[in-house]
Protein backbone atom coordinates (compact mmCIF):
# COMPACT_ATOMS: atom_id res chain seq x y z
CA UNK A 1 0.00 0.00 0.00
CA UNK A 2 0.66 3.43 0.00
CA UNK A 3 4.25 4.08 -2.62
CA UNK A 4 4.55 0.66 -2.16
CA UNK A 5 3.99 -1.53 -5.28
CA UNK A 6 4.62 -5.64 -6.05
CA UNK A 7 7.34 -6.44 -7.95
CA UNK A 8 6.44 -8.06 -11.66
CA UNK A 9 8.52 -11.00 -13.48
CA UNK A 10 11.14 -9.74 -15.63
CA UNK A 11 11.62 -6.05 -13.59
CA UNK A 12 13.96 -4.98 -11.23
CA UNK A 13 12.51 -4.36 -7.56
CA UNK A 14 11.49 -1.02 -6.83
CA UNK A 15 12.88 0.47 -3.54
CA UNK A 16 10.12 1.06 -1.20
CA UNK A 17 8.93 3.93 0.30
CA UNK A 18 7.08 5.15 2.92
CA UNK A 19 3.81 3.50 3.61
CA UNK A 20 0.60 4.31 5.56
CA UNK A 21 2.01 2.16 8.47
CA UNK A 22 5.60 3.68 8.58
CA UNK A 23 3.26 7.25 8.76
CA UNK A 24 1.28 5.57 11.97
CA UNK A 25 4.44 4.17 13.65
CA UNK A 26 6.07 7.38 13.64
CA UNK A 27 3.16 9.40 14.43
CA UNK A 28 2.07 7.28 17.47
CA UNK A 29 -1.25 6.09 16.33
CA UNK A 30 -2.83 3.43 13.86
CA UNK A 31 -3.47 2.95 10.19
CA UNK A 32 -7.16 4.36 10.77
CA UNK A 33 -6.75 6.91 12.32
CA UNK A 34 -3.83 8.25 9.50
CA UNK A 35 -6.47 7.75 7.30
CA UNK A 36 -9.26 9.40 9.42
CA UNK A 37 -6.47 12.49 9.30
CA UNK A 38 -6.08 12.15 5.50
CA UNK A 39 -9.46 12.17 4.75
CA UNK A 40 -10.40 14.75 7.52
CA UNK A 41 -13.15 12.30 9.39
CA UNK A 42 -14.41 13.15 13.40
CA UNK A 43 -12.78 10.93 15.80
CA UNK A 44 -9.02 12.51 15.53
CA UNK A 45 -8.19 15.26 17.54
CA UNK A 46 -6.89 18.31 16.53
CA UNK A 47 -3.43 17.94 17.51
CA UNK A 48 -3.26 14.20 16.35
CA UNK A 49 -4.09 15.53 13.11
CA UNK A 50 -1.59 18.01 12.42
CA UNK A 51 1.04 15.94 13.93
CA UNK A 52 0.03 12.51 11.15
CA UNK A 53 0.00 15.54 8.52
CA UNK A 54 3.07 16.33 9.78
CA UNK A 55 5.06 13.19 9.35
CA UNK A 56 3.62 12.30 6.73
CA UNK A 57 4.93 15.36 4.92
CA UNK A 58 8.53 14.40 6.55
CA UNK A 59 8.32 10.90 5.71
CA UNK A 60 7.28 11.76 2.05
CA UNK A 61 4.27 9.34 1.78
CA UNK A 62 1.97 10.11 -0.85
CA UNK A 63 -1.26 7.73 -0.23
CA UNK A 64 -2.48 5.18 -2.58
CA UNK A 65 -6.28 5.15 -4.00
CA UNK A 66 -6.34 2.22 -1.47
CA UNK A 67 -5.64 4.02 1.36
CA UNK A 68 -8.01 7.02 0.59
CA UNK A 69 -10.49 4.47 0.23
CA UNK A 70 -9.60 3.51 3.90
CA UNK A 71 -11.00 6.67 5.26
CA UNK A 72 -13.96 7.24 2.66
CA UNK A 73 -15.54 3.82 3.55
CA UNK A 74 -18.22 3.16 5.94
CA UNK A 75 -18.11 -0.32 6.30
CA UNK A 76 -14.64 -2.11 8.03
CA UNK A 77 -13.17 -5.07 8.02
CA UNK A 78 -11.92 -6.86 11.75
CA UNK A 79 -9.54 -9.31 11.76
CA UNK A 80 -9.02 -12.41 14.24
CA UNK A 81 -6.34 -14.64 14.14
CA UNK A 82 -6.29 -17.42 16.25
CA UNK A 83 -2.91 -20.22 16.79
CA UNK A 84 -4.57 -23.09 17.24
CA UNK A 85 -4.52 -26.65 15.19
CA UNK A 86 -7.25 -26.37 12.21
CA UNK A 87 -8.27 -29.94 13.20
CA UNK A 88 -8.74 -29.28 16.60
CA UNK A 89 -10.37 -25.70 16.55
CA UNK A 90 -13.53 -26.95 16.18
CA UNK A 91 -13.90 -29.20 19.45
CA UNK A 92 -13.14 -26.33 21.36
CA UNK A 93 -16.90 -24.55 22.47
CA UNK A 94 -15.14 -21.67 22.83
CA UNK A 95 -14.36 -20.14 19.55
CA UNK A 96 -17.23 -21.04 17.37
CA UNK A 97 -19.59 -19.47 19.94
CA UNK A 98 -17.34 -15.96 20.63
CA UNK A 99 -17.37 -16.06 16.66
CA UNK A 100 -21.27 -16.35 16.48
CA UNK A 101 -21.30 -13.34 18.59
CA UNK A 102 -18.89 -11.17 16.56
CA UNK A 103 -21.13 -12.42 13.42
CA UNK A 104 -24.08 -11.31 15.11
CA UNK A 105 -22.80 -7.81 15.92
CA UNK A 106 -21.56 -7.49 12.64
CA UNK A 107 -24.13 -8.79 10.69
CA UNK A 108 -25.94 -5.73 11.77
CA UNK A 109 -23.41 -3.14 10.35
CA UNK A 110 -21.81 -4.85 7.82
CA UNK A 111 -18.80 -5.23 8.47
CA UNK A 112 -16.99 -8.20 7.39
CA UNK A 113 -14.46 -10.24 9.86
CA UNK A 114 -11.61 -11.95 8.34
CA UNK A 115 -10.33 -15.07 10.44
CA UNK A 116 -7.18 -17.03 9.84
CA UNK A 117 -5.97 -19.73 12.08
CA UNK A 118 -2.37 -19.80 11.95
CA UNK A 119 0.63 -22.12 14.05
CA UNK A 120 2.41 -19.81 16.71
CA UNK A 121 5.37 -19.83 14.59
CA UNK A 122 3.82 -17.93 12.08
CA UNK A 123 1.50 -16.01 13.84
CA UNK A 124 3.85 -12.32 13.96
CA UNK A 125 3.94 -12.64 10.78
CA UNK A 126 0.44 -12.91 10.09
CA UNK A 127 -0.30 -9.94 12.09
CA UNK A 128 2.49 -7.93 9.98
CA UNK A 129 0.52 -9.34 6.80
CA UNK A 130 -2.21 -7.71 8.06
CA UNK A 131 -0.94 -4.23 8.74
CA UNK A 132 0.97 -4.17 5.60
CA UNK A 133 -2.01 -4.85 3.42
CA UNK A 134 -4.29 -2.78 5.21
CA UNK A 135 -6.64 -5.89 5.32
CA UNK A 136 -8.53 -5.07 8.71
CA UNK A 137 -8.63 -2.00 10.50
CA UNK A 138 -8.28 -3.68 13.95
CA UNK A 139 -7.80 -7.38 15.85
CA UNK A 140 -9.45 -9.08 18.91
CA UNK A 141 -6.43 -10.47 20.57
CA UNK A 142 -7.32 -13.87 22.26
CA UNK A 143 -5.51 -16.22 24.13
CA UNK A 144 -3.69 -14.02 26.19
CA UNK A 145 -0.03 -15.31 27.46
CA UNK A 146 2.48 -14.17 29.75
CA UNK A 147 4.29 -11.67 28.66
CA UNK A 148 2.37 -11.39 25.81
CA UNK A 149 5.01 -10.37 22.92
CA UNK A 150 1.68 -9.79 20.27
CA UNK A 151 1.16 -6.17 22.60
CA UNK A 152 4.15 -4.17 21.51
CA UNK A 153 4.22 -5.85 17.99
CA UNK A 154 0.70 -4.31 17.47
CA UNK A 155 1.97 -1.18 19.09
CA UNK A 156 4.94 -1.12 16.59
CA UNK A 157 2.50 -2.09 13.60
CA UNK A 158 -0.05 1.03 14.53
CA UNK A 159 -3.28 -2.00 14.65
CA UNK A 160 -6.16 -0.88 16.73
CA UNK A 161 -6.92 -4.34 18.86
CA UNK A 162 -9.14 -5.29 22.00
CA UNK A 163 -7.87 -7.41 23.99
CA UNK A 164 -9.92 -10.44 25.78
CA UNK A 165 -9.25 -9.64 29.72
CA UNK A 166 -6.18 -7.86 30.56
CA UNK A 167 -2.79 -8.31 29.84
CA UNK A 168 0.14 -9.11 32.71
CA UNK A 169 2.26 -6.29 30.64
CA UNK A 170 1.08 -2.35 29.74
CA UNK A 171 -1.59 -1.98 27.27
CA UNK A 172 -2.69 0.66 25.31
CA UNK A 173 -5.36 -1.66 23.70
CA UNK A 174 -9.13 -1.27 25.66
CA UNK A 175 -10.15 -4.55 27.30
CA UNK A 176 -13.55 -6.79 27.59
CA UNK A 177 -12.90 -8.58 30.62
CA UNK A 178 -14.98 -11.38 32.84
CA UNK A 179 -13.73 -12.33 36.10
CA UNK A 180 -13.93 -16.81 35.84
CA UNK A 181 -13.13 -16.67 39.79
CA UNK A 182 -16.48 -16.49 41.08
CA UNK A 183 -17.54 -19.78 38.69
CA UNK A 184 -14.46 -22.12 39.75
CA UNK A 185 -15.17 -21.07 43.14
CA UNK A 186 -18.95 -21.97 43.07
CA UNK A 187 -17.80 -25.37 41.73
CA UNK A 188 -15.39 -26.29 44.56
CA UNK A 189 -17.68 -25.09 46.91
CA UNK A 190 -20.95 -27.33 45.17
CA UNK A 191 -19.33 -30.11 45.01
CA UNK A 192 -17.61 -29.61 48.94
CA UNK A 193 -21.56 -29.26 49.71
CA UNK A 194 -22.29 -32.84 48.27
CA UNK A 195 -19.34 -34.39 50.24
CA UNK A 196 -16.44 -34.65 47.43
CA UNK A 197 -13.17 -34.21 49.37
CA UNK A 198 -10.90 -36.10 46.02
CA UNK A 199 -11.88 -33.14 44.08
CA UNK A 200 -9.11 -33.41 40.69
CA UNK A 201 -8.69 -30.57 38.47
CA UNK A 202 -7.90 -30.82 34.53
CA UNK A 203 -5.84 -27.68 34.32
CA UNK A 204 -5.46 -25.87 30.60
CA UNK A 205 -2.30 -24.19 29.00
CA UNK A 206 -0.02 -23.22 31.75
CA UNK A 207 1.26 -20.60 29.54
CA UNK A 208 -2.06 -18.82 28.76
CA UNK A 209 -3.12 -16.17 31.47
CA UNK A 210 -6.68 -17.54 31.77
CA UNK A 211 -5.42 -21.03 32.10
CA UNK A 212 -3.43 -20.25 34.75
CA UNK A 213 -5.41 -18.10 36.86
CA UNK A 214 -8.53 -20.64 36.82
CA UNK A 215 -5.64 -23.25 38.04
CA UNK A 216 -5.05 -21.05 41.00
CA UNK A 217 -8.48 -20.06 41.88
CA UNK A 218 -9.44 -23.89 41.78
CA UNK A 219 -6.05 -24.08 44.33
CA UNK A 220 -7.37 -21.75 46.50
CA UNK A 221 -10.68 -22.59 46.60
CA UNK A 222 -9.86 -26.04 47.77
CA UNK A 223 -7.69 -24.51 50.75
CA UNK A 224 -10.55 -22.61 51.90
CA UNK A 225 -13.05 -25.79 52.09
CA UNK A 226 -9.92 -27.78 54.01
CA UNK A 227 -9.12 -29.72 50.93
CA UNK A 228 -5.80 -30.85 49.53
CA UNK A 229 -5.43 -29.48 46.19
CA UNK A 230 -3.55 -32.16 45.21
CA UNK A 231 -4.74 -33.82 41.99
CA UNK A 232 -4.27 -31.72 39.36
CA UNK A 233 -3.61 -33.36 35.57
CA UNK A 234 -2.37 -30.62 32.57
CA UNK A 235 -3.86 -30.53 29.75
CA UNK A 236 -4.25 -28.07 26.41
CA UNK A 237 -7.92 -27.44 26.61
CA UNK A 238 -8.02 -30.02 23.19
CA UNK A 239 -10.59 -33.03 23.89
CA UNK A 240 -8.18 -35.66 23.30
CA UNK A 241 -5.79 -34.20 26.01
CA UNK A 242 -9.26 -33.89 28.53
CA UNK A 243 -9.36 -37.56 27.77
CA UNK A 244 -5.83 -38.49 28.48
CA UNK A 245 -5.48 -36.68 31.53
CA UNK A 246 -9.31 -38.25 32.77
CA UNK A 247 -7.22 -41.63 32.54
CA UNK A 248 -4.41 -40.55 34.22
CA UNK A 249 -6.79 -39.45 37.28
CA UNK A 250 -8.76 -42.33 37.05
CA UNK A 251 -6.05 -44.87 36.88
CA UNK A 252 -4.64 -43.32 40.78
CA UNK A 253 -4.94 -45.47 44.01
CA UNK A 254 -6.56 -42.38 45.17
CA UNK A 255 -8.36 -41.40 42.23
CA UNK A 256 -10.90 -38.81 42.67
CA UNK A 257 -14.63 -38.86 43.07
CA UNK A 258 -14.93 -35.09 41.46
CA UNK A 259 -13.16 -33.52 38.58
CA UNK A 260 -13.01 -29.79 37.57
CA UNK A 261 -11.95 -29.25 33.94
CA UNK A 262 -10.85 -25.95 32.61
CA UNK A 263 -13.30 -26.69 29.53
CA UNK A 264 -16.09 -28.03 28.40
CA UNK A 265 -14.61 -30.06 25.78
CA UNK A 266 -12.45 -31.76 28.24
CA UNK A 267 -15.21 -32.49 30.70
CA UNK A 268 -17.55 -33.97 27.90
CA UNK A 269 -13.81 -36.27 26.99
CA UNK A 270 -13.97 -36.97 30.38
CA UNK A 271 -17.39 -37.93 30.90
CA UNK A 272 -16.96 -39.91 27.97
CA UNK A 273 -13.81 -42.11 29.08
CA UNK A 274 -15.38 -42.26 32.65
CA UNK A 275 -18.30 -44.16 31.11
CA UNK A 276 -15.38 -46.70 29.05
CA UNK A 277 -13.85 -47.30 32.19
CA UNK A 278 -17.06 -48.49 34.02
CA UNK A 279 -17.59 -45.76 36.06
CA UNK A 280 -21.31 -44.25 35.98
CA UNK A 281 -21.45 -40.26 36.66
CA UNK A 282 -22.55 -39.09 38.70
CA UNK A 283 -22.95 -42.54 41.02
CA UNK A 284 -19.19 -43.05 41.16
CA UNK A 285 -17.89 -39.85 39.65
CA UNK A 286 -19.29 -35.92 39.34
CA UNK A 287 -18.17 -33.98 37.01
CA UNK A 288 -17.84 -30.07 35.84
CA UNK A 289 -16.97 -28.17 33.09
CA UNK A 290 -16.31 -24.51 32.24
CA UNK A 291 -17.94 -22.26 29.17
CA UNK A 292 -21.74 -24.18 29.50
CA UNK A 293 -21.51 -24.66 25.69
CA UNK A 294 -24.71 -25.80 23.76
CA UNK A 295 -23.88 -29.14 24.02
CA UNK A 296 -23.22 -29.73 27.70
CA UNK A 297 -26.90 -29.72 28.23
CA UNK A 298 -27.53 -32.81 25.99
CA UNK A 299 -24.86 -35.41 26.77
CA UNK A 300 -25.46 -37.66 29.36
CA UNK A 301 -25.66 -37.18 32.34
CA UNK A 302 -25.91 -33.71 31.26
CA UNK A 303 -22.74 -31.38 32.34
CA UNK A 304 -22.72 -29.05 35.54
CA UNK A 305 -20.47 -26.05 33.76
CA UNK A 306 -19.35 -22.87 34.53
CA UNK A 307 -21.68 -20.64 31.91
CA UNK A 308 -19.37 -17.54 30.48
CA UNK A 309 -21.45 -16.62 27.31
CA UNK A 310 -18.80 -16.39 24.94
CA UNK A 311 -21.42 -15.26 22.79
CA UNK A 312 -22.10 -12.20 24.35
CA UNK A 313 -18.16 -11.50 25.00
CA UNK A 314 -18.22 -11.73 21.23
CA UNK A 315 -20.93 -9.20 20.81
CA UNK A 316 -19.29 -6.63 23.82
CA UNK A 317 -16.12 -7.15 21.69
CA UNK A 318 -16.89 -6.55 18.59
CA UNK A 319 -18.81 -3.08 19.82
CA UNK A 320 -15.78 -2.45 21.67
CA UNK A 321 -13.34 -3.04 19.58
CA UNK A 322 -15.31 -0.77 16.85
CA UNK A 323 -15.12 1.97 18.70
CA UNK A 324 -11.45 1.93 19.29
CA UNK A 325 -11.13 2.53 16.06
CA UNK A 326 -13.18 5.39 15.80
CA UNK A 327 -11.45 6.87 18.60
CA UNK A 328 -13.45 5.91 21.82
CA UNK A 329 -11.64 3.39 23.60
CA UNK A 330 -13.10 1.93 26.76
CA UNK A 331 -12.74 -1.34 28.84
CA UNK A 332 -15.98 -3.12 29.53
CA UNK A 333 -16.45 -5.94 32.43
CA UNK A 334 -18.87 -8.20 31.75
CA UNK A 335 -20.92 -10.36 34.13
CA UNK A 336 -18.85 -12.77 36.02
CA UNK A 337 -18.98 -16.25 35.17
CA UNK A 338 -21.58 -18.74 36.96
CA UNK A 339 -22.41 -22.14 37.70
CA UNK A 340 -25.08 -24.23 36.41
CA UNK A 341 -25.81 -26.93 38.16
CA UNK A 342 -26.67 -29.94 35.98
CA UNK A 343 -26.90 -34.08 36.27
CA UNK A 344 -23.21 -34.90 36.50
CA UNK A 345 -22.78 -33.94 40.04
CA UNK A 346 -24.38 -35.62 42.96
CA UNK A 347 -23.96 -36.26 46.57
CA UNK A 348 -20.99 -38.62 47.29
CA UNK A 349 -21.64 -42.07 48.12
CA UNK A 350 -19.77 -43.33 51.26
CA UNK A 351 -17.03 -46.03 50.38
Amino acid sequence: MGAERNARPGRSKRRRGPTIVDVARHAGVSTTAVSFALNNRPGVADHTRARILGVARDLGWEPSASARSLGGRREYALGLVIARDPLVLGADPFFPAFIAGVELELAERGVALLLQVVSEDTEADRYRHLARSERVDGVFLTDLRFDDPRIALLQELGLAAVTLNRPDVPSPFPAVCQDDGPGVAAAVRHLAELRHERIAYVAGRPDMLHGAHRRAVWTQAMIDQGLAPDLVAVADFTAASGASATRELLSRPDRPTAIVYANDAMAIAGLTVAHELGFAPPRDLSLVGYEDSELAAHVYPSLTSVRSDPVSWGRTATRVLLDAIEGHPRDVELEPARLVVRASTEERRPS
